[in-house]
């Protein structure tokens, strides 16, 4: 049996059209672009030098990293010495909380919604965690009581992962810079590169950890932005090579490095007609989830981006849901895919008040740079008669 044949499997079902799927999971990972598997293609065939050589081979090796660097730099808005390599936003999320605490020490603070790349290890470290309205916004007010000179770390998402809503990043910096002058403030941007410019977003943060498997790269790479005075506020997680300006020892991902460059500049560059395609998509699909009784988190569509449909079923459970819709070639997910299959309720939707039979009910639909309007139909063509075969959304009631 080939190591590959549960992905051969599915996907030549869809080439067959027994399970043409429409996928709607893209905050969990988005497919390749073509020119991503282009660009990558002769690093993985020719360029097994390790960049660190002095050899031919290791300097033509080292070019293509310096030139993906570079390239990374300019759409995040940073210099090229600020973007430490890493293995995607998991690890960034970590290097920004256990490599500022190790250096510094002090008290940390972060929201109550922060994936737990962030979440879990800023509790470990006896983290202050910031609470949020109904609609999932962080409360400036709860944030400012938690503010002091002793706080040597401040870390809010700029997009959330689950609900979508984008946070108030840049008042948070003010804050920040105001009450706790010694924190470092770090921001998970990786949801948010095909929406929003997050060199204008992050300007003011110090750590900003992204990733390309949610742009069109490929996974396995991401990048933590660290700027220029941050870096001797932090230590590496581990030990090994001088590589990243010692902050991530080992060996360079240099054709990951290249595809994740490839792909922020694509979305960088595409960025304005996607918003506008993928908008009008995302409001078709909400308006008729809404129509057939499914409930949307409180507060405006426009304050989350233009790719999240989050909305809860009444009487339905998620996962039940969720397993049918995959059955009629629908792929979605209750939340974030990291904490998939998880029995505890979503803590970003408990965080926002919901009950946690409420948060069980709650569908995360997402789209991206492939959706298409057939991908919508679809779902919405099959999804009355599965709601209504679980018996939902009968006497429906907002979460409580």
């Amino acid at each position: 049996m080939r190591d590959n044949q549960g992905w051969d499997q599915g996907r030549d079902q869809g080439r067959r059209g027994e399970v043409a799927v429409a996928y709607l999971d893209h905050a969990a990972s988005t497919p390749v672009r073509p020119e991503v598997l282009e660009a990558m293609l002769p690093c993985l065939r020719d360029g097994h030098a390790n960049p660190s050589g002095v050899h031919r081979l290791a300097r033509a090796a080292r070019r293509c990293l310096d030139e993906a660097r570079e390239s990374i730099a300019a759409d995040l808005g940073c210099a090229p010495g600020e973007v430490v390599l890493t293995s995607g936003g998991t690890e960034s999320d970590n290097l920004a909380v256990r490599g500022v605490h190790a250096r510094s020490g002090g008290s940390l603070v972060v929201s109550a919604v922060e994936h737990h790349a962030v979440l879990r290890p800023a509790e470990e470290l006896g983290a202050l965690v910031a609470p949020v309205d109904g609609a999932g916004a962080i409360d400036l007010a709860a944030l400012e009581a938690l503010l002091d000179p002793a706080v040597r770390l401040v870390s809010v998402m700029l997009v959330n992962s689950e609900v979508g809503v984008v946070e108030p990043v840049d008042r948070v910096v003010g804050m920040v810079r105001a009450l706790a002058p010694a924190a470092v403030v770090h921001t998970d941007a990786v949801q948010a590169p095909l929406w929003l410019d997050v060199a204008a977003a992050t300007a003011g943060c110090d750590l900003v950890s992204v990733t390309a498997h949610k742009l069109g790269g490929p996974r396995g790479i991401g990048a933590l932005v660290v700027r220029e005075g941050a870096r001797e506020a932090m230590a590496p997680l581990f030990g090994g090579g001088s590589q990243e300006w010692g902050l991530r020892p080992g060996t360079e991902n240099v054709a990951g490095a290249v595809g994740m460059a490839v792909a922020l500049r694509a979305a960088t560059r595409d960025r304005d007609a996607v918003v506008a395609r993928v908008g009008a998509l995302r409001d078709r699909l909400a308006d008729g989830l809404v129509a057939l009784g499914a409930l949307e988190p409180p507060g405006r569509r426009a304050a989350r981006v233009v790719g999240n449909a989050h909305v809860r079923f009444p009487g339905v459970e998620a996962e039940e849901l969720l397993l049918l819709l995959d059955r009629e070639g629908v792929a979605a997910s209750a939340g974030s895919a990291c904490a998939s299959g998880a029995h505890e309720p979503s803590h970003v939707l408990t965080a926002m008040g919901w009950s946690p039979a409420a948060a069980r009910e709650a569908v995360r639909f997402t789209l991206g740079w492939t959706t298409t309007a057939g991908d919508v139909e679809r779902l919405l063509a099959v999804l009355p008669g599965l709601v209504e075969r679980l018996g939902g959304v009968r006497g429906a009631v907002a979460p409580a």
